[in-house]
């Protein structure tokens, strides 16, 4: 019966537990509780030296909140941007650990946390409001515009018309902004949509150097320069 209980127990910590168990109730020693069990006296007799990494734990517990509808990979793309060392195994681990997980939608919108408040731009270039509009050919083929705007000058810096226009897209028509007006902004403000929060645009932002603020969920006013 003990076989038959020790080939259940596979994982390293139930192990432990059983050969505790074994000692307390049997008052055997732990050379014959281990060989009841199958257990390797050094798994048992281990000691993790695994740092705590409380530190790092708070700042995805932090990321999280900011990033309500981030996923580990995108969260982890933030963090070792910080200067974090640390590989996508144990980023996920953590990210299991501390249950932040992603909840599916439900079928309203939910207007999840707050954002810092926006400062006011002084001149040009320094801050751009970007959002897609849509419409449809007669054909009821739909098409979208992306649209950007200087929130200062009130010039709108792109207006480009596709049937599909992704992330990476997105960061191609930034790139040839910046190039015609040969000066890039200091922030960009847009909203949660799915291309706007890919890793291609996270990725752009890194490499460009330039700020990008997200407005809250469910609130279209806080990005009224490019609403209106």
């Amino acid at each position: 019966m003990l076989k038959e209980i020790s080939a259940k127990v596979l994982a390293p910590g139930a192990r432990r537990q059983a050969v505790a168990h074994l000692q307390e109730v049997f008052e055997v020693s732990q050379r014959r509780a281990c060989a009841v069990l199958g257990a390797d006296r050094t798994m048992v007799r281990y000691v993790s030296r695994r740092p705590d990494d409380a530190k790092a734990r708070e700042r995805i517990r932090e990321l999280a909140s900011q990033r309500r509808r981030f996923g580990y990979r995108r969260l982890h793309w933030l963090l070792c941007r910080e200067g974090w060392a640390m590989n996508h195994k144990k980023f996920r681990r953590l990210y299991r650990e501390e249950r932040l997980q992603v909840r599916r939608r439900g079928g309203r919108k939910r207007a999840l946390g707050t954002r810092a408040p926006m400062t006011v731009p002084q001149g040009a270039n320094q801050r751009w409001s970007l959002d897609f509009v849509s419409d449809a050919f007669a054909c009821g083929r739909r098409f979208r515009i992306f649209a950007v705007v200087d929130d200062y000058s009130r010039e709108c810096v792109r207006l480009i018309a596709d049937t599909s226009i992704s992330g990476a897209r997105v960061g191609r028509e930034l790139d040839a902004a910046v190039f015609e007006r040969m000066a890039r902004p200091h922030t960009i403000v847009s909203d949660n949509g799915t291309e706007l929060t890919s890793m291609a645009i996270l990725r752009w932002s890194k490499e460009r150097n330039v700020e990008w603020h997200y407005i809250a969920p469910g609130k279209p006013y806080q990005n009224g320069f490019i609403e209106r």
